[in-house]
């Protein structure tokens, strides 16, 4: 059965140039789908009209759920298929968007492509993967996580040879020069847009094609494969289908996953956030005029993505050594929660703003003023602060994943000056300004 929904548009333009996006775990904000279908009125009053669902699927959970062992089927602690369905049915009848993460780098080390792959170098599902004798090539691509690995090449015992990731050990990267992998990955596109979902979120797409002797990231083959799913989705689905590229690089790089407006209609814009956090750091709101235009240079029904915080750490790499420190000082006094060998840090603003509100207000109140889509990451609104630290822990992003707090939330509500009631407010001038003049 297919739930899809056509695209609505306004004044011309496609939903996605007006939305206002509220990221979410599903079971660190309302325990399953159930449940999050019952807190959608929440989302509502807040003035939400489209959640982006972090990974959903079955997994191990080694890195939040981005290593999927399952691409076309929900975790079982998070409901069934058919909660899914329902949940999205009754999203849709409240106005609101359902965007779901779209992981095209890799897999979990336990889905059954890769225990096929890893058993024998016979196997079919063995070129899904990418493969080395010497674990010596593509020694310039980065290692996105080095305090959990060494390398990106990753021992195999059972064929005497290497895998290739990215990121966990446990996410073994797909090979994209094999047809068969777009193949596969496009069926389970079809999967969940035929069950309602709106739109995809491109995890960690710049790193999708790895090339010797290059850092095998954002390669032109990398905007090829994005080119061919967009072109599948526009031409199936009649162009009612976004896509909303990860791409943590600067502005200028980041911008070329639009195409010529034949690629994602959404990019998140990560150098804006590193100079939104300099802003509030100095009390300086006034951004520079080149990142202003910049916002708006780009193809006709497209927008940038514009955040503060979401689920992973606070990406500082573009900024020079001087400032990244002064701004890791101002966001984590402490240093407690140190990622990327602490060149980043994972870090609620809650917790930066810890006993002062009103700064939260303020860092609010800059995001909602720039062009772009805003995204609010769950919890933020009611100004949730980090996880205690457990000796021992290796990633700390998982601090920033904690439960939603529904009592702060609830009491919130009933109080029209309150963080949450302030914020609802900004939200919704914002949107009917955009509205307005579109």
């Amino acid at each position: 059965m297919i739930h899809w929904i056509p695209m609505t548009k306004q004044h011309g333009r496609a939903w996605w140039t007006n939305a206002a996006i509220y990221e979410l775990y599903v079971d660190k904000f309302a325990g399953n789908f159930r449940g999050l279908t019952a807190k959608l009125g929440y989302l509502t009053r807040l003035g939400i009209n489209t959640i982006h669902i972090l990974p959903h699927y079955p997994s191990p959970m080694v890195d939040g759920g981005y290593d999927i062992s399952d691409f076309q089927e929900v975790r079982t602690d998070l409901g069934t298929l058919n909660d899914f369905c329902e949940c999205v049915d009754a999203a849709h009848r409240h106005g609101i968007r359902v965007i779901t993460d779209l992981v095209l780098n890799h897999v979990s080390s336990v889905h059954p492509w890769f225990i096929e792959a890893r058993a024998s170098k016979k196997n079919a599902k063995r070129d899904f993967f990418v493969w080395s004798d010497t674990g010596s090539e593509v020694k310039e691509a980065p290692n996105m996580f080095p305090d959990i690995k060494t390398s990106n090449w990753i021992w195999n015992e059972p064929t005497g040879d290497y895998y290739y990731a990215t990121f966990y050990p446990e996410q073994p990267d797909l090979n994209w020069n094999n047809p068969l992998v777009l193949e596969n990955m496009l069926a389970c596109v079809d999967f969940w847009v035929d069950r309602g979902v709106d739109g995809f979120r491109l995890d960690a797409v710049p790193h999708l094609v790895e090339r010797d002797k290059t850092a095998s990231v954002n390669l032109p083959e990398t905007h090829q494969i994005v080119k061919i799913i967009r072109r599948h989705l526009d031409d199936r689905y009649g162009g009612g289908i976004a896509l909303l590229a990860e791409v943590g690089a600067d502005a200028e790089e980041a911008k070329t996953y639009f195409g010529n407006g034949d690629e994602c209609q959404l990019v998140y814009h990560f150098e804006l956030m590193r100079r939104m956090f300099v802003a509030l750091m100095r009390r300086e709101y006034r951004l520079p005029d080149n990142v202003l235009q910049g916002l708006r240079d780009i193809p006709a029904n497209c927008r940038w993505v514009i955040f503060l915080r979401n689920h992973d750490e606070i990406n500082l790499t573009t900024l020079p050594d001087h400032e990244r420190s002064e701004l890791l000082d101002f966001l984590d006094s402490e240093h407690r929660y140190p990622f990327n060998e602490g060149r980043a840090t994972s870090v609620r603003l809650g917790t930066v703003f810890v006993h002062r509100p009103e700064r939260l207000i303020e860092a609010f109140r800059l995001l909602h003023s720039l062009p772009g889509v805003p995204v609010i990451y769950y919890g933020d609104e009611i100004g949730m602060q980090n996880l205690p630290v457990k000796e021992g822990t290796r990633d700390s992003r998982v601090y920033v994943r904690g439960n939603f707090d529904w009592d702060t939330a609830e009491s919130m509500m009933t109080d029209p000056s309150s963080l949450l009631n302030t914020i609802a407010n900004i939200i919704r001038d914002r949107r009917m300004v955009r509205a307005m003049g579109a």
